[in-house]
């Protein structure tokens, strides 16, 4: 695959790494330290405004559930993203207190964030995407959570005309989380429940792939 611009679609156990990156960056302790590319996001459009976040600590035999977080606070439902507008912030006591706000019971973590999935499935979302990559595969730790830069290597399969044509790989994708957030496309109804944050296949409208 030469080196080019094209739209990159995560299968879900990758897509969940996405929203992680987002989870981070919104933790008290990023931003009271200031070293988050999200700073003082809360009340902002990060995402389009069809992208929405909610996490549900309470739903019953899920991998994430708990009544209370990591220091006896309870736990309570919540809208982290709504209309693509970031809610507030991931907080335990001690971040609270440094930002002047209340602990939201996530001391430890979050508990099931589920990323509201639309209609379309897997093969939607290839025929949709017409032509790029579908990342199967991530290696290395290049993100960086101060400047939002990401480069990570990746292994897949190069779509054209929406069909899987022969797999890639020591493919480079290149971006910047925070454009990448708000050039989402779409996210599938494929959703991987196991884990603490539940999401579908996510689409990005158009990130660097470095290839030959």
């Amino acid at each position: 695959v030469p080196t080019t611009r094209a739209p990159v679609l995560f299968v879900p156990e990758l897509a969940r790494g996405l929203v992680g990156h987002f989870v981070g960056a919104i933790r008290g302790g990023a931003q009271y330290r200031k070293s988050s590319f999200l700073l003082d996001a809360a009340g902002t459009r990060v995402f389009p405004s069809w992208f929405a976040i909610s996490e549900r600590p309470h739903l019953p035999r899920a991998l994430g559930s708990a009544p209370f977080d990591g220091e006896g606070c309870a736990t309570r439902d919540r809208e982290l993203v709504a209309g693509g507008v970031v809610d507030g912030y991931v907080l335990n006591t001690y971040a609270a207190r440094k930002l002047g706000l209340r602990t939201t019971g996530n001391a430890g973590g979050v508990h099931n964030l589920i990323v509201h999935p639309g209609p379309e499935g897997y093969a939607e979302l290839l025929k949709r995407m017409g032509r790029g990559l579908v990342v199967t595969e991530l290696m290395g730790q290049g993100v960086n959570g101060v400047t939002g830069d990401y480069s990570r290597g990746a292994a897949g399969f190069w779509v054209e005309d929406g069909v899987a044509q022969f797999p890639v790989n020591e493919l480079t994708i290149a971006g910047n989380l925070k454009d990448m957030y708000a050039r989402l496309v779409a996210v599938g109804s494929d959703v991987d429940a196991r884990g603490s944050i539940r999401t579908g296949s996510i689409l990005v409208d158009e990130m660097t792939i470095a290839g030959e």
